[in-house]
């Protein structure tokens, strides 16, 4: 399902750096009607892809808020990513060979910069809602400032204007412990990929909290149970060593670490006078929704958001789940863009 776009002049990174060419991997759902006015454009976190009915099922699909029958959904795999777009293990032009350490990474400004070349060789004009959770939040909220008349609608989820020290420093946690794997500096697909197990575990923290793991993961393993105490394994262990082995099967370290200084570069104010004055050029209809539980991306981050976006809503859900809130909460984020847009559109 997955189509690549590929670019093929020079392309400037906000860190100075260019790229003689780029390609990105991208999904559409759906037909683009005859005026144009009907597309959706998806921003994915981290670690997804540019499939969303993978991933968001409960928002895209048939009989789903956003469903092709009705929509032109489009969503594009994040440069730096390993699902098709641009990233560190493709061949740098210039030396023949992977880029690896050497891949520039991509702020959530460069990638909707990318992404304006894919929009006008898909004819796209007008965008009727963007919406995107945390890092897709970041680039959506780029792109209305960067192209004020693009958007008629936006959803930002979870995301905020500026990543916080507090996010910074989960980030930075996690590239030290692909720094310290003892492959890390070899240059093969597979470096650093312990690390990454580690750096994984400690994400998942994050993204849940305290309440989660009690619920869901309190007690001892079932598998050994029958064991004397000593050699018993708690189940909340067993959770992080198991969601460390299954990102490994699926990434590479030198994404992971790519896309999270991407993540922490997030400031929607740079060279443009203040984040509040970024936020006030928006003239999207704006939605902003936080998660109750989020500890990563509070919502008083979202707050400040709709504070600044003229007319800005905002709305939060509660969840058990914290950030991972925004890819579970589907029903809740249904009923609230429906009743947002039958609002601000009577």
């Amino acid at each position: 399902m997955s189509k690549i776009f590929n670019h093929r002049e020079s392309f400037e990174l906000e860190c100075g750096k260019r790229l003689s060419s780029f390609h990105l991997s991208y999904t559409t759902i759906g037909t683009l009607n005859e005026d144009k006015s009907n597309v959706i454009w998806i921003f994915h976190a981290l670690t997804a892809n540019d499939n969303p009915l993978e991933w968001w099922h409960g928002l895209v699909g048939e009989h789903c808020l956003f469903t092709p029958k009705d929509y032109f959904i489009v969503c594009v795999n994040t440069p730096g990513s390993c699902y098709g777009s641009i990233g560190p293990l493709d061949t740098n032009e210039e030396t023949g060979k992977p880029f690896y350490h050497s891949f520039p990474w991509f702020t959530p400004r460069d990638m909707i910069k990318a992404y304006q070349h894919l929009k006008k060789e898909l004819g796209i004009e007008k965008i009727f809602i963007g919406l995107g959770g945390s890092m897709g939040g970041q680039q959506l909220l780029e792109w209305a400032i960067d192209e004020p008349n693009l958007f008629e609608h936006i959803i930002p989820i979870a995301t905020n204007a500026r990543h916080s020290a507090w996010g910074i420093a989960f980030n930075a946690s996690q590239r030290m412990c692909i720094e310290y794997d003892p492959t890390w500096k070899e240059e093969h697909p597979e470096a650093g990929l312990q690390g990454m197990k580690t750096a994984r575990s400690i994400a998942l923290i994050s993204y849940r909290n305290h309440d989660t793991y009690d619920n869901l993961q309190q007690g001892i393993a079932a598998t050994t149970e029958h064991l004397p105490l000593d050699e018993q394994i708690f189940r909340a262990e067993t959770y992080q060593k198991y969601q460390g082995e299954k990102l490994a099967r699926r990434f590479n370290a030198f994404s992971y670490f790519a896309l999270s200084k991407g993540m922490d570069s997030h400031n929607v104010g740079r060279g443009r006078g203040s984040v509040e004055a970024a936020l006030q050029s928006i003239k999207a209809k704006a939605l902003v929704i936080g998660i109750s539980t989020d500890l990563l991306f509070p919502p008083q981050e979202q707050a400040f958001v709709a504070q600044h976006i003229p007319d800005g809503k905002f709305i939060v859900i509660e969840s058990l789940y914290g950030h991972d809130g925004f890819l579970l909460e589907f029903e809740q984020i249904d009923k609230a863009i429906r009743r947002f847009l039958k609002v601000v559109n009577n």
